[in-house]
């Protein structure tokens, strides 16, 4: 059974470890930012850790600053020849679209509420 007088104690004990409710209003708006940030996963994940180890920090997003940015490359394109050296043929273009359609009327199926 859980003692929710216990667990209420220790969460706030917690929060005034950690400064108190405005230190933890600063860390929710500077992990909001971090999350909106630009960057990988990865990155943010990492940013958002080393932003906790302070708390309340009166700089928000100093850790965001410091990740580096990710590479905004393009998409590779489905019928462009693969890095790995195959050239993908107009019949193979063909056969790929034909499957991803078909893939994708069989999702569609399953997610049918009508059926």
């Amino acid at each position: 059974m859980v003692d929710f007088k216990k667990l209420s104690t220790q969460a706030k004990d917690l929060v005034e470890k950690r400064g108190g409710t405005d230190s933890l209003k600063r860390d929710a708006a500077e992990l909001g930012e971090i999350a909106k940030g630009k960057g990988s996963l990865s990155e943010k994940a990492k940013a958002a850790a080393a932003a906790l180890k302070e708390p309340g920090s009166e700089e928000p997003a100093k850790a965001a600053a410091a990740a580096p940015a990710a590479d905004a490359a393009p998409k590779p394109d489905r019928a462009a020849p693969s890095p790995h050296g195959d050239e993908l043929t107009a019949d193979d273009v063909e056969r790929k679209a034909e499957r991803r359609k078909e893939r994708a009327e069989r999702k569609a199926e399953r997610n049918d509420p009508a059926a």
